[in-house]
């Protein structure tokens, strides 16, 4: 035992990060331990508290200024002081009992026996041949596990059983999946599956895995930045997905026979279950293979979580915990003082962050910075960068390229989703060409970054905390064996009224929660149209397999279940036949499968169609385009929730004044023109509300799309950085409301504008006008998807150079850009919207068009679709469907190869109100009346 570990004394466990503070007094009776910096000017400090009988440790960069004590009362005491690394703030001092003192303790411990010079991390390489087939080994890049990987191997290969391996980041689980991997590949002869949390990481797994290509095997990447070949998925060897892309391809008709051969799912920080944003889909994905009994063995890999036991007893998995490390770990909680005011604990937060950093790089040590949010990032790697000396004045944050050379030129990385230098900022880390990387929480996520120290300058993301597995994931990084760093150090900024709790939470270790409920009818959709579930019974079957009715053993019920599907009948995306029982027959309305397919969330598409439907129907494409971005900005969470910072809210408020419209000065393009409001309307920047910022973003995008180039660093005055994420999500809800058009669930207006705009969002660069979505279609079909990003604006180019407002051309020659072949050319140009006639009469509209298109007829509010079958189509207009009131009507013929103008005078038809569209099932249109605008680009294509 060592010496003071009576526990019968009285303990007296003290921080000390400031050489001048007072030192409570002590007596020789009392278990007395100090941890002090590993600095010279402690040194006279150490020497008297060691004469004085105290057991003194050091620990480099200590900044943590805490004191836990037994009071005489024999409660537990704790008092932390603010840091005394920066000074200038408020010298708030917190005092704790009960709980929180013990949670002080506790962490006081941690750090104690981290700081053990006689204690050994336990080493002893096994090389990889001893541990698995020569054949195999020859697919791990290094020749030896180490002591975690030898431990787990035998249990790997043994069988087929699932297993979840906890372990702490930094431990080389990838090597353990890789393992897992090649047995189903290798010894099976089945496809494996490698699901990670986000795309990024994908990136990084996949260069990994390059020398698997080379020896011969086929790996194939599922994310949303890379187009699917159905063709090479198939051959695949390994697949590494994002978990909601896997999920995307499971609800694909075409792609269903590719997961049978599946053997094996590897599951990356499968802890990631209790993630509020991506955790209930990769809950209901492991549900299925619970419910279906599947001969898929399950790898869960996962960080250290306090209910470990818990979600392998739900997986039907072997737990593996894993407590060795490679590097030793030490983490702290500096304190600040919060403040009333937002932005002054802002300020404290930049100014310890740089603080800290200085600290440990100045020692040379590498730092990776976490922030919460992509503008923190630019703001603190600027602060970091200024403090050395770097000249950061007139560098605004939003400037992405010159941030980028700024900071750059100081050492400073960047990285962040969206970030166009992020690889090269990730080169630039590992070769050590910049010691310090600021980032958002994507690089704690598993791109293999390593440093010497960890900062997290934020405790929230966003109007969220980070959860505790995301700040000890952050806390991973720090100390990597293999890059030189052989001990770790990690801190986590907090203002004295969050501390406490951080502190109990990282002791205590994260618990993993289910969060499956809040949008649990996403996910019944999903089974229904995956054809898993065809039956109030089947969909119960499903749900007790989740691991939120496994967690609620107190009131487990079906009443969850049995809202979720009330909801989604009222929503007309699921439907039920037979008598109200378990055999009730669900299916998914046309409605429903186009969401669960798009993976439109249930609730957002509702509220958004509900927006649209009480909306009053517009009668001109401006007021269109304003009142579907109006519901798009008030439904979509993720356009809700955009924001920019205080110094560009006046230009928000602007340029929504002015609707979106911007005018050019006349300075000379070569002069650098600058872009201007056109007018400058009332609304004050206080006044924004939620959304502004991406209503302002579409109406920009509507309508002065001049803006958009390949490298515009900002739109009036809007940071583009800022409009990206908002201008990224809309076209995918765009295209779910255009797609409505040919199941006639949305009115033929609402469908036929946001495919107009949806597309015009999605191909921005090329400065689109109102109307150019069809020619943009066309560019699209003649691309196709695994094409698009390359071939699109070129063939948009090369259609403008020719003149062409729409895709309505004459000539059957096939473009020289065109990807498709002849005859699949030729097929494109016959199923064109613009193909056929539509004819209005009293009674009736009839139109000719490709077979499999929908007509689809309105007056005013009420419309009304039909299918157009062996080339024609007919809708009945007669009272009370959508006959005027005295039944009678128009009759007109509309040439829909003629392209309509917006100062053409009223027809006959228009005069009454009644109008047409056509809508063919490859996603082309054409209407008449006020509508027809958006048949093709209304005046010719001129430079931008």
């Amino acid at each position: 035992m060592e010496r003071g570990d009576d526990p019968g004394r009285p303990r007296l466990y003290l921080k000390i990060a400031d050489a001048d503070s007072a030192i409570p007094e002590f007596s020789a009776d009392q278990d007395v331990r100090v941890l002090l910096p590993e600095d010279p000017r402690f040194n006279v400090l150490a020497d008297k508290l060691v004469g004085a009988g105290a057991q003194v440790r050091h620990t480099p960069y200590l900044v943590e200024h805490e004191f836990v004590r037994d009071g005489p009362d024999g409660v537990l005491q704790a008092v932390t002081y603010p840091t005394g690394l920066v000074r200038g703030t408020r010298r708030t001092v917190a005092r704790r009992s009960g709980r929180p003192a013990q949670a002080a303790m506790d962490a006081f411990n941690l750090m104690w026996q981290e700081c053990d010079p006689r204690t050994a991390q336990i080493t002893g390489a096994v090389p990889a041949v001893q541990a698995m087939p020569r054949e195999w080994a020859r697919f791990i890049e290094h020749p030896t596990l180490n002591p975690a990987q030898a431990e787990i191997m035998p249990a790997v290969l043994a069988d087929d059983n699932n297993l979840v391996i906890v372990a702490p980041t930094g431990t080389g689980k990838t090597v353990v999946g890789m393992v897992a991997a090649l047995k189903a590949i290798l010894g099976a002869q089945r496809r494996a599956v490698w699901l990670v949390p986000q795309r990024s990481l994908t990136d990084e797994l996949d260069r990994e895995l390059e020398g698997w290509r080379a020896r011969g095997l086929k790996v194939e990447r599922l994310s949303g930045e890379h187009v699917l070949d159905a063709q090479r998925l198939r051959a695949a060897d390994l697949w590494v997905s994002t978990t909601e892309k896997f999920e995307a391809v499971s609800r694909t008709v075409s792609l269903r026979d590719a997961l049978e051969p599946i053997g094996c799912l590897i599951v990356d920080e499968v802890h990631l279950l209790g993630d509020e944003s991506r955790g209930s889909t990769l809950e209901a994905l492991l549900a299925r293979l619970r419910e279906s009994g599947s001969r898929v063995r399950l790898v869960g890999l996962s960080a250290t979580v306090a209910n470990a036991e818990e979600i392998a007893d739900w997986l039907n998995a072997s737990l593996i915990n894993i407590t060795w490390r490679a590097s030793r770990l030490s983490w702290q909680l500096p304190m600040i003082a919060g403040h009333a005011d937002w932005n002054v604990t802002e300020a404290a937060r930049t100014r310890l962050t740089a603080a800290i950093t200085r600290l440990v790089s100045s020692d040379g040590g590498s730092v990776l910075v976490f922030c919460g949010s992509k503008r923190n990032v630019r703001r603190t790697a600027l602060i970091i960068a200024a403090g050395r000396r770097a000249d950061v004045g007139g560098v605004h944050p939003d400037d992405i390229d010159r941030v980028h050379v700024v900071c750059r030129a100081a050492g400073v990385g960047l990285h962040y989703s969206g970030w166009p230098h992020r690889h090269e900022a990730e080169r630039d880390f590992r070769e050590r060409r910049t010691d310090i990387l600021v980032a958002t929480a994507t690089v704690a996520a598993g791109v293999n970054l390593p440093a010497r120290a960890v900062v997290v300058r934020d405790t929230q993301v966003g109007l969220d905390s980070f959860d505790g597995a995301t700040i000890q994931q952050m806390f991973g990084r720090a100390g990597r064996v293999g890059v030189g760093e052989a001990s770790g150090y990690a801190f986590l900024i907090a203002d004295e009224h969050e501390r406490s709790a951080w502190q109990a939470r990282l002791v205590q270790g994260h618990r993993v929660a289910s969060q499956m409920r809040g949008n649990l009818a996403d996910h019944v959709l999903g089974e229904v149209v995956r054809g898993a579930v065809s039956s109030v019974s089947q969909a119960e079957r499903w749900w007790v397999q989740t691991l939120a009715y496994h967690q609620d053993q107190d009131n487990r019920s079906s009443a969850p279940l049995a809202e979720a599907v009330g909801f989604l009948v009222r929503a007309a995306m699921l439907q039920g036949a037979g008598a109200p029982g378990p055999e009730r027959a669900l299916a998914a309305t046309d409605l429903g499968a186009l969401t669960g397919r798009m993976m439109v969330p249930t609730a957002v598409g509702d509220l958004l169609r509900t927006a649209l439907h009480d909306a009053p129907v517009p009668d001109n494409a401006a007021d269109a385009e304003r009142t579907l971005v109006d519901a798009l900005a008030g439904s979509v969470p993720k356009m809700l929730q955009a924001n920019v910072g205080d110094d560009a809210k006046a230009a928000v408020a602007a340029l929504l004044a002015a609707d979106g419209w911007v005018a050019y000065d006349d300075i000379p393009a070569a002069a650098g023109r600058r872009a201007l409001p056109a007018t400058h309307g009332t609304q004050h920047p206080a006044n924004l509300r939620r959304g502004d910022l991406a209503r302002a973003a579409l109406l920009a995008v509507a309508n002065s799309p001049q803006l958009f180039g390949e490298h515009a660093p900002d739109i009036a005055g809007v940071p583009h950085a800022a409009l990206y994420p908002v201008l990224e999500e809309a076209p995918r809800y765009l295209h779910w409301l255009a797609a409505q058009g040919q199941l006639g669930t949305v009115h033929p207006w609402i469908a036929i504008v946001a495919a107009d705009l949806g597309r015009r969002v999605r191909w921005r660069r090329c400065r689109p006008q109102r109307g150019s979505g069809r020619l943009l279609w066309m560019c699209e079909q003649m691309a196709t998807p695994a094409h698009a990003q390359e071939l699109v604006p070129r063939l948009w180019q090369a259609a403008r150079e020719r003149g062409h407002a729409a895709p309505d051309w004459q000539s059957e020659a096939r473009p020289t850009l065109c990807r498709l072949t002849d005859s699949e050319y030729l097929e494109l140009c016959r199923d064109r919207a613009s193909a056929g006639t539509v004819r209005l009469s009293a009674d009736s509209v009839r139109a000719t068009g490709p077979t499999g298109s929908v007509l689809a007829v309105w007056r005013g509010s009420r419309y009304r679709s039909a299918p157009i079958r062996r080339g024609v189509g007919e809708v009945s207009c007669e009272p009370p469907a959508l006959g005027n009131d005295d039944g009678t009507g128009p009759d007109a013929q509309v040439d829909a190869h003629a392209d309509r103008r917006r100062d053409a005078g009223p027809s006959a038809s228009e005069a009454a109100g009644l109008d047409a569209a056509v809508f063919t099932w490859r996603g082309d249109h054409h209407a008449t009346g006020w509508l027809g605008i958006y048949n093709g680009a209304a005046q010719p294509f001129g430079g931008s």
